[in-house]
């Protein structure tokens, strides 16, 4: 059989519900429709680690953070571990990368052969946390929602048009080279990540759209669990309440950033077809996490509610048959999963053990209690928090906060924390013992803790003579031109171009 192509988009800080094939009613993007309607939609489908570098290295290498080391993102990533790359390279393809992949360290490839753009943020360990004292970095502020709304462009908006033209050009050259290899291209883009802001035309789509208000309204600081408050007091947001106004406008932005980066997929899809390659590709599409967007006054991601945790995944293999299946899924089964496209269902590793199944395995035969696990291992926290998803139950806990426990079949907003119920006793004793069987979270703490003060020694000494720059297609003479930088976190975000005279 021949091999198939593999075309994987991956998008930033999509939640799963804000798509048609997921529910929604009024997101206009009939190109990630289409392909989710003419392919294999998997209904429960969770990312590792809800934040950018971790949950792409989990998912590139098939394995847990904890175990590979990526604890947030300024962590680096060694160049000896294998990822979906290096392993599809050995089985005969050709790989490409066109955008963000948020790689820390020297190794800006990891098995691509080609990278066809610059990566969005920094590759070094400017953005480290520090467990010692924590809440001496904010990451999000208040101005995703109060500055938001149309623009004429924003850098953000620069970066995923690259993206998509170079991964046209790409598809171009693949398609008249002699190299005869398959090949497996990711196109990864930054939208619709905060800030919330989109060009009009995309924004006059949802003009007379129904766009909801947060299910859960911000609540109170008593009201929070205890990594939310941590995460809103952190940011400046827990006792912020913005007005439906601010809100509105937010969530109108988000949705017109969906559209306008599912016309950019669609610029993909008719250069296959125009190359005459759609036949023989497979398409697989996610994001590396999910959103908040307003449910309980938080707007980011790092916490395993479903609107954070969630992510959309669907796959159209030459072959196979639309379908939607229930067996929960994570991302650290996409490297197991491209390889059973790539060399047959049921694929095994035979280098290393792996977290992930391929999915493939799950078309025929569902396993609707198969469990997910997460972990959160970044800023706002000083310990390790763990994630168990397991049938319609949800477990939340760390050596620091109470534990959450959660019916997502009769709560699904979650908002009834079961963990103490006299009824529930006996399932939290086997979260729990299957926590401590999976994880040592003293040790785990223990590595982090030294990872921080090591990565802050060598950032200290940076300051001292010239500073390496890791950044793909950069050096020392180049100017900096895409990603966030030290000067603040946010502040390159909010450089955009407003549109003249309009008032959104």
């Amino acid at each position: 059989m021949t091999k198939p192509n593999i075309l994987f988009i991956q998008v930033d800080q999509l939640t799963a519900a804000s798509l048609k094939s997921y529910g929604n009613t009024f997101c206009h993007a009939p190109n990630l429709d289409r392909i989710a309607g003419d392919g294999i939609v998997f209904e429960d489908a969770y990312c590792n680690f809800p934040l950018c570098s971790p949950s792409r290295a989990s998912m590139a290498t098939g394995q847990l953070c904890s175990t590979i080391g990526a604890y947030d993102n300024a962590t680096e990533f060694p160049a000896s571990t294998p990822t979906y790359a290096h392993y599809l390279r050995a089985a005969g393809y050709q790989t490409s990368l066109s955008g963000k992949m948020h790689f820390i360290g020297p190794d800006q490839h990891h098995g691509f052969e080609q990278r066809l753009t610059p990566d969005l943020y920094p590759a070094d360990f400017a953005w480290a946390p520090n467990w010692d004292n924590e809440g001496e970095r904010d990451t999000n502020d208040t101005r995703s929602v109060t500055v938001s709304g149309i623009c004429e462009r924003s850098v953000q908006i620069d970066f995923d048009t690259l993206v998509t033209q170079n991964a046209v050009q790409h598809l171009y050259d693949m398609a008249r080279s002699t190299d005869n290899r398959p090949f497996f291209m990711q196109v990864s883009y930054t939208h619709p990540h905060e800030p919330y802001l989109c060009r009009k035309e995309f924004w006059d789509l949802y003009e007379d759209a129904d766009i909801p208000l947060p299910d859960v309204p911000a609540l109170s600081a008593d009201q929070h669990d205890a990594h939310s408050a941590r995460l809103l007091s952190d940011f400046g947001m827990l006792d912020v309440r913005f007005s439906d106004e601010d809100i509105a406008r937010a969530r109108r932005a988000y949705y017109g950033s969906i559209s306008y980066l599912d016309q950019m997929i669609g610029t993909i899809l008719e250069t296959l077809e125009a190359t005459g390659q759609a036949d023989q590709t497979a398409i697989v599409f996610t994001s590396d996490h999910g959103e908040m967007l307003g449910e309980r006054g938080m707007w980011f991601k790092k916490h395993f509610f479903e609107p954070s945790l969630k992510v959309p995944l669907f796959m159209k293999i030459p072959g196979v048959a639309p379908m939607r299946v229930a067996t929960p899924a994570s991302l650290v089964d996409l490297l197991p999963t491209f390889m059973g496209i790539a060399q047959g269902s049921g694929w095994d590793s035979n280098v290393e053990p792996l977290e992930g199944s391929d999915l493939t395995t799950f078309f025929e035969q569902e396993q609707p209690n198969r469990p997910v696990y997460a972990e959160y291992l970044a800023e706002a926290t000083t310990a390790p928090i763990f994630m168990i998803r397991r049938g319609q139950y949800k477990f939340i806990t760390s050596s620091e906060d109470p534990p959450l426990l959660f019916d997502l079949k009769a709560d699904p907003h979650e908002r009834v924390n079961l963990a103490s119920n006299p009824a529930h006793q006996e399932r939290v004793s086997h979260f729990l013992q299957e926590v401590a069987q999976k994880w040592d979270s003293a040790k785990l703490a223990a590595n982090i803790r030294l990872s921080h003060r090591q990565r802050k020694l060598i950032l200290k000494g940076y300051d001292h003579g010239p500073k390496p720059r890791w950044n793909h297609d950069e050096d020392a003479s180049s100017d900096v031109l895409w990603y966030r930088g030290e000067g603040g976190y946010n502040e390159w975000a909010f450089a955009y171009l407003p549109v003249a005279s309009e008032d959104p």
